[in-house]
Protein backbone atom coordinates (compact mmCIF):
# COMPACT_ATOMS: atom_id res chain seq x y z
CA UNK A 1 0.00 0.00 0.00
CA UNK A 2 1.21 3.65 -0.78
CA UNK A 3 2.02 6.06 2.14
CA UNK A 4 1.34 9.37 1.54
CA UNK A 5 2.75 11.87 3.33
CA UNK A 6 1.15 15.74 3.45
CA UNK A 7 3.85 18.14 4.96
CA UNK A 8 1.81 21.40 5.67
CA UNK A 9 3.46 24.50 5.67
CA UNK A 10 3.62 28.01 6.38
CA UNK A 11 5.39 30.11 2.94
CA UNK A 12 9.41 31.04 3.40
CA UNK A 13 10.26 28.00 5.74
CA UNK A 14 12.45 25.19 4.83
CA UNK A 15 9.77 22.93 3.31
CA UNK A 16 11.79 22.76 -0.06
CA UNK A 17 14.71 21.32 1.95
CA UNK A 18 12.48 18.80 3.61
CA UNK A 19 11.22 17.87 0.27
CA UNK A 20 15.06 17.47 -0.85
CA UNK A 21 15.94 15.68 1.98
CA UNK A 22 13.17 13.11 1.36
CA UNK A 23 13.74 13.31 -2.24
CA UNK A 24 16.97 11.36 -1.48
CA UNK A 25 15.13 8.31 0.10
CA UNK A 26 14.99 5.14 -2.63
CA UNK A 27 11.85 4.15 -1.01
CA UNK A 28 9.70 8.26 -1.90
CA UNK A 29 8.49 9.97 -4.66
CA UNK A 30 7.81 14.05 -4.11
CA UNK A 31 5.50 15.88 -5.42
CA UNK A 32 5.75 20.06 -5.30
CA UNK A 33 2.94 22.45 -4.10
CA UNK A 34 0.31 20.13 -6.01
CA UNK A 35 -2.69 22.62 -5.17
CA UNK A 36 -0.71 25.45 -6.02
CA UNK A 37 -2.80 26.32 -8.99
CA UNK A 38 -6.16 26.00 -7.35
CA UNK A 39 -5.24 28.29 -4.55
CA UNK A 40 -4.07 30.95 -7.26
CA UNK A 41 -7.29 30.43 -9.11
CA UNK A 42 -9.70 30.67 -6.44
CA UNK A 43 -7.73 33.59 -4.67
CA UNK A 44 -6.87 35.69 -7.26
CA UNK A 45 -3.49 36.02 -5.62
CA UNK A 46 -0.99 37.76 -7.66
CA UNK A 47 2.13 35.96 -6.93
CA UNK A 48 5.33 35.50 -8.76
CA UNK A 49 5.29 33.57 -11.79
CA UNK A 50 1.10 33.36 -11.44
CA UNK A 51 0.99 32.17 -15.28
CA UNK A 52 3.34 29.98 -15.25
CA UNK A 53 1.95 27.99 -12.38
CA UNK A 54 -1.74 28.03 -13.90
CA UNK A 55 -0.31 27.15 -17.12
CA UNK A 56 1.76 24.07 -15.37
CA UNK A 57 -0.70 22.47 -13.17
CA UNK A 58 -4.48 22.01 -13.29
CA UNK A 59 -6.53 24.20 -10.99
CA UNK A 60 -9.36 21.50 -10.90
CA UNK A 61 -9.02 19.76 -7.42
CA UNK A 62 -10.80 17.17 -8.48
CA UNK A 63 -8.61 16.16 -10.88
CA UNK A 64 -5.53 17.49 -8.78
CA UNK A 65 -6.61 14.27 -6.01
CA UNK A 66 -7.44 12.04 -8.66
CA UNK A 67 -4.38 12.07 -10.97
CA UNK A 68 -2.08 13.42 -8.56
CA UNK A 69 -2.85 12.70 -4.95
CA UNK A 70 -4.30 9.34 -5.28
CA UNK A 71 -2.33 8.72 -8.32
CA UNK A 72 -0.34 5.53 -8.46
CA UNK A 73 3.76 5.61 -8.37
CA UNK A 74 6.34 3.70 -8.38
CA UNK A 75 7.95 4.36 -4.80
CA UNK A 76 6.06 2.76 -1.68
CA UNK A 77 6.24 6.24 -0.09
CA UNK A 78 5.06 9.94 -1.78
CA UNK A 79 5.64 12.99 -0.10
CA UNK A 80 3.62 15.93 -0.72
CA UNK A 81 4.92 19.38 0.26
CA UNK A 82 2.03 21.45 0.77
CA UNK A 83 1.69 25.15 1.92
CA UNK A 84 -0.94 25.29 4.17
CA UNK A 85 -2.70 27.76 2.85
CA UNK A 86 -3.58 26.27 -0.50
CA UNK A 87 -6.29 24.72 1.28
CA UNK A 88 -8.63 28.10 0.23
CA UNK A 89 -11.35 27.01 -1.33
CA UNK A 90 -10.88 23.32 -0.90
CA UNK A 91 -14.45 21.24 0.15
CA UNK A 92 -14.33 20.39 3.58
CA UNK A 93 -15.35 16.44 2.31
CA UNK A 94 -12.10 16.42 0.50
CA UNK A 95 -10.05 17.68 2.97
CA UNK A 96 -11.29 15.22 5.22
CA UNK A 97 -11.75 12.44 3.15
CA UNK A 98 -9.13 11.86 1.32
CA UNK A 99 -5.44 14.81 2.35
CA UNK A 100 -6.32 14.15 5.82
CA UNK A 101 -8.51 10.78 5.74
CA UNK A 102 -6.17 9.03 3.59
CA UNK A 103 -2.73 11.04 3.86
CA UNK A 104 -0.42 11.04 7.28
CA UNK A 105 0.19 14.47 7.88
CA UNK A 106 2.35 16.93 9.58
CA UNK A 107 2.54 20.32 10.40
CA UNK A 108 5.48 22.89 9.38
CA UNK A 109 5.97 26.00 11.07
CA UNK A 110 8.21 28.72 11.65
CA UNK A 111 8.38 31.82 13.67
CA UNK A 112 6.27 34.57 12.31
CA UNK A 113 8.86 37.45 12.12
CA UNK A 114 11.38 35.14 10.36
CA UNK A 115 8.48 33.91 8.32
CA UNK A 116 6.85 37.55 7.52
CA UNK A 117 10.73 39.48 7.28
CA UNK A 118 11.54 36.42 4.46
CA UNK A 119 8.00 37.04 2.88
CA UNK A 120 7.91 40.58 2.42
CA UNK A 121 10.44 40.24 -0.13
CA UNK A 122 8.57 39.11 -2.58
CA UNK A 123 5.23 39.36 -1.08
CA UNK A 124 5.33 43.29 0.55
CA UNK A 125 1.40 43.25 1.20
CA UNK A 126 0.86 39.98 2.84
CA UNK A 127 -1.97 39.57 4.88
CA UNK A 128 -3.05 36.87 7.19
CA UNK A 129 -4.50 34.57 4.81
CA UNK A 130 -1.13 34.57 3.18
CA UNK A 131 0.59 33.08 6.21
CA UNK A 132 -1.26 29.93 6.07
CA UNK A 133 -1.17 30.07 10.18
CA UNK A 134 -5.42 29.77 10.08
CA UNK A 135 -5.19 26.67 7.82
CA UNK A 136 -1.92 24.85 10.54
CA UNK A 137 -4.62 25.68 13.08
CA UNK A 138 -7.10 23.75 11.42
CA UNK A 139 -4.97 20.72 10.41
CA UNK A 140 -3.72 20.60 14.22
CA UNK A 141 -7.50 20.94 15.72
CA UNK A 142 -8.43 17.52 12.90
CA UNK A 143 -5.78 15.88 14.00
CA UNK A 144 -6.47 16.33 17.35
CA UNK A 145 -9.93 15.91 17.31
CA UNK A 146 -9.09 12.51 15.37
CA UNK A 147 -7.52 11.13 18.57
CA UNK A 148 -4.22 11.36 17.18
CA UNK A 149 -1.16 12.97 18.18
CA UNK A 150 0.13 15.98 15.77
CA UNK A 151 3.29 15.31 14.42
CA UNK A 152 4.55 19.27 14.28
CA UNK A 153 8.00 20.45 13.08
CA UNK A 154 9.53 23.86 14.16
CA UNK A 155 12.40 24.94 11.25
CA UNK A 156 14.51 26.44 14.05
CA UNK A 157 14.55 23.62 15.79
CA UNK A 158 14.92 21.28 12.74
CA UNK A 159 18.02 23.22 12.16
CA UNK A 160 19.61 23.54 15.39
CA UNK A 161 18.94 19.36 15.67
CA UNK A 162 18.56 18.49 11.97
CA UNK A 163 19.50 14.68 12.70
CA UNK A 164 18.09 13.52 15.78
CA UNK A 165 15.09 15.82 14.28
CA UNK A 166 14.60 14.16 11.73
CA UNK A 167 15.24 10.81 13.11
CA UNK A 168 12.49 11.23 15.62
CA UNK A 169 10.13 12.35 12.75
CA UNK A 170 10.28 9.43 10.85
CA UNK A 171 9.79 7.23 13.72
CA UNK A 172 6.53 9.18 14.06
CA UNK A 173 5.82 8.34 10.75
CA UNK A 174 6.50 4.53 11.25
CA UNK A 175 9.56 5.21 8.46
CA UNK A 176 12.96 3.90 8.45
CA UNK A 177 15.48 6.80 8.96
CA UNK A 178 18.03 7.16 5.82
CA UNK A 179 20.93 8.74 5.90
CA UNK A 180 20.44 10.01 2.68
CA UNK A 181 18.62 12.68 3.82
CA UNK A 182 20.62 14.80 5.49
CA UNK A 183 22.33 15.88 1.77
CA UNK A 184 21.36 16.27 -1.53
CA UNK A 185 22.97 17.81 -4.46
CA UNK A 186 22.83 21.62 -5.47
CA UNK A 187 20.88 22.99 -8.06
CA UNK A 188 17.33 22.93 -9.04
CA UNK A 189 15.61 19.29 -8.90
CA UNK A 190 13.38 17.46 -11.63
CA UNK A 191 10.65 17.98 -9.05
CA UNK A 192 10.28 21.51 -8.65
CA UNK A 193 7.22 23.75 -9.62
CA UNK A 194 7.43 26.43 -12.01
CA UNK A 195 7.52 28.79 -9.09
CA UNK A 196 11.19 27.31 -8.14
CA UNK A 197 12.92 30.28 -9.87
CA UNK A 198 11.09 32.62 -7.94
CA UNK A 199 11.49 30.86 -4.63
CA UNK A 200 14.29 28.51 -4.43
CA UNK A 201 17.33 30.62 -5.03
CA UNK A 202 18.97 29.86 -1.46
CA UNK A 203 17.48 26.18 -1.45
CA UNK A 204 19.31 25.57 -4.73
CA UNK A 205 22.75 26.77 -3.36
CA UNK A 206 22.42 24.30 -0.23
CA UNK A 207 23.72 20.82 0.31
CA UNK A 208 22.53 19.50 3.07
CA UNK A 209 20.96 21.09 6.07
CA UNK A 210 22.97 24.60 7.25
CA UNK A 211 23.10 25.94 10.48
CA UNK A 212 20.20 27.89 12.01
CA UNK A 213 20.93 31.47 12.30
CA UNK A 214 19.29 34.44 14.28
CA UNK A 215 17.51 36.46 11.72
CA UNK A 216 18.42 40.20 11.59
CA UNK A 217 15.89 41.84 9.44
CA UNK A 218 12.98 44.94 9.91
CA UNK A 219 9.66 44.09 9.89
CA UNK A 220 7.02 46.39 7.15
CA UNK A 221 5.26 48.66 9.40
CA UNK A 222 2.05 47.76 8.48
CA UNK A 223 2.76 43.95 8.71
CA UNK A 224 2.80 44.24 12.57
CA UNK A 225 -0.40 43.79 12.68
CA UNK A 226 -0.14 40.70 10.83
CA UNK A 227 2.62 39.68 12.96
CA UNK A 228 0.25 40.49 16.24
CA UNK A 229 -2.44 38.09 15.01
CA UNK A 230 -0.56 34.93 13.35
CA UNK A 231 1.85 35.13 17.00
CA UNK A 232 -0.71 33.29 19.84
CA UNK A 233 -1.44 30.35 16.15
CA UNK A 234 1.91 29.72 16.08
CA UNK A 235 2.13 29.33 20.08
CA UNK A 236 -0.70 27.05 19.54
CA UNK A 237 1.41 24.82 17.63
CA UNK A 238 4.84 24.86 19.52
CA UNK A 239 3.99 22.51 22.51
CA UNK A 240 3.77 19.64 19.71
CA UNK A 241 7.19 20.36 18.06
CA UNK A 242 9.52 17.73 17.80
CA UNK A 243 12.67 18.71 19.65
CA UNK A 244 15.11 15.61 19.07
Amino acid sequence: MTRRINIWSSPRNVSTAIMYSFRQRSDTTVVDEPLYAHYLAVTGRDHPGRDDVLATQSADIGAVVDDVILADYPTPVVFFKQMAKHLAGVDPSVTSEVLFGRCDNVILTRDPFDMLTSFQVRIPDADVDETGFVELLEILEHILDSGHEPIVLDSKLLLQNPGPVLRRLCERLDLPFDEAMMSWPAGPKPEDGAWARYWYDSVHRSTGWAPWKPKNATLLPHLQSVLDEVEPMYERLLPYCITG
